[in-house]
């Protein structure tokens, strides 16, 4: 949700909550700068831009509809890191559903029909359920959270979505003891998603966590990206967000839960299983098997002389969520 400021004329989220003692402070500083003549104009110009753009991380494209959202207060959930620009994050993809080059989803993905849709909670829980997206968007409050995204093949982003914890569905399902897994279900439809029949994958796309994993607060079940719902191409109309994972373990336009007592197999791991393990936590210290994952490809950082980003271990949110995989062997269990 935007508004206008009255004052500056600048677009803003209304959730950003800019008070007038920050305006008027911006204001103070860019007057005495000026003082100092046509340079001390320029600075001031400068700072001024800088101070609103610490203030709003980013302004809503105006693209979609509208999807407001509260800041979250999960530890981690907002980093301070440069938004990546909506036209990158919503044209460069992985959605092999609507083909294999990452331009292919935003130019096919029109296709996908969105409404009516609904998602299917089964297995071993005390209350399975499908649900109407409607519900599922009423079901909790909705939260902008700022992600770190980072791509098993060496290239990342920083990605505001809209959404809440997974964990507010999984507690209103009440899984039985003997649920240690949640699988992932995408939607698999020839008619709107026109690559389903190629041989890269088995499908439907299915993905899963342990459930810790899962009901970790950071496990965000998102319906929106940049203050509006979801474009096609990133996984309309809910998707999971992982940010501590590879992205290809955040499974897009979501059909289907389940709660299992087994390890799921998964799409990649099934595809490769040398190449993508089931947890495929970020990690610079163990490479894929045909490239280092030490360092990062940032996009909107594509100079001809931008140096790569060091990879973060679990992408940068080890302090929140290191403490699952205390004692495992990480090389073993990637």
């Amino acid at each position: 949700m935007l508004i206008k400021s009255s004052d500056d004329g600048f677009i803003h989220p209304a959730s950003s909550e800019i008070t007038s003692r920050t305006i008027y402070e911006g204001r103070r500083d860019m007057l005495r700068l000026m003082a100092g003549g046509v340079a001390g104009a320029a600075l001031a110009s400068w700072a001024a831009r800088e101070a609103l753009a610490q203030a709003v991380p980013f302004q809503r494209p105006g693209k979609l509809v509208a999807l407001p959202a509260r800041k979250s207060g999960v530890a981690g959930a907002m980093t301070l890191e440069k938004v990546t620009d909506y036209k990158d994050a919503s044209t460069y993809n992985n959605f092999y559903e609507f083909g294999t080059d990452k331009s292919d989803p935003a130019r096919n993905a029109h296709t996908l029909k969105t409404t009516p849709w609904t998602v299917e909670v089964e297995g071993l829980v005390r209350k399975p359920a499908k649900y109407a997206l409607e519900d599922l968007l009423k079901l909790s409050a909705q939260e902008e959270r700022i992600y770190r995204l980072r791509c098993v093949e060496g290239w990342s982003m920083v990605i505001p979505w809209v959404g809440y914890s997974l964990s507010e569905l999984i507690k209103r399902v009440e899984p039985l003891g003997n649920a240690r897994y949640v699988e992932f279900v995408t939607q698999v439809d020839p008619k709107t998603m026109p690559f389903v029949g190629s041989s890269v994958l088995e499908w439907p796309y299915v993905e899963g966590l342990r459930m810790d994993e899962a009901m970790h607060p950071l496990t965000l079940l998102s319906f929106g990206m940049y203050g509006e719902v979801l474009p096609n191409q990133n996984g309309a109309p809910v998707r999971l967000v992982v940010p501590w994972k590879y992205g290809f373990k955040s499974g897009k336009s979501l059909v289907k839960i389940r709660f299992v007592e087994k390890e799921p197999r998964t799409a990649w791991n099934k595809a490769a299983a040398q190449e993508y393990g089931f947890y495929s936590n970020v990690n610079p210290n163990v490479d894929h098997p045909r490239w280092s994952q030490a360092t990062e490809r940032r996009i909107g950082e594509d100079g001809l002389f931008a140096k790569k980003r060091k990879t973060l271990m679990f992408n940068g949110y080890e302090a929140q969520v290191g403490q699952m995989y205390a004692g495992m062997d990480l090389k073993k269990y990637f």
